[in-house]
């Protein structure tokens, strides 16, 4: 085992590879109650959300999401968790600036991409893809 989790593991192949917020939002939040309930990954988790409220049509759900969790995420450094987590808080701002306009300016839901620093946790995701995780949702 390396030193990441699987659920965080997962969490990413949702994110950038299934593009399934959903599912981020799932795999997170049971690794979120496992950890301690950490900001870090509670931030993550809410972007995911963010994007997912988003493409079901639902902007001030998503400005909420994207708010608190670029709150939270401000703080850690830049290359957090083996991946450029300076580069996510950037594009989430990004992102949040468009949906405060979008009354005048709509645009359509586009997926944010998580880049990944480590090569551990690169190959840990090379794996996963070739092997997905099953919804496996402990009751």
């Amino acid at each position: 085992m390396g030193s990441y989790d699987r659920l965080y593991v997962a969490y990413l192949y949702y994110f950038n590879d299934q593009r399934d917020y959903f599912e981020c939002h799932e795999v997170m939040e049971e690794l979120w109650l496992e950890e301690g309930r950490s900001p870090l990954y509670q931030g993550l988790l809410q972007v995911a959300v963010g994007l997912y409220h988003h493409a079901n049509g639902n902007v001030s759900g998503s400005i909420k999401l994207f708010s608190a969790g670029l709150d939270k995420l401000a703080p850690y450094p830049a290359d957090s968790l083996g991946i450029n987590l300076g580069q996510l808080i950037q594009d989430s701002q990004a992102y949040l600036a468009k949906l405060l306009r979008f009354e005048t300016e709509p645009f359509a839901p586009y997926d944010l991409d998580i880049r990944i620093m480590d090569e551990e946790l690169e190959q840990l995701l090379q794996k996963i893809k070739l092997d997905p995780p099953q919804h496996e949702h402990s009751e």
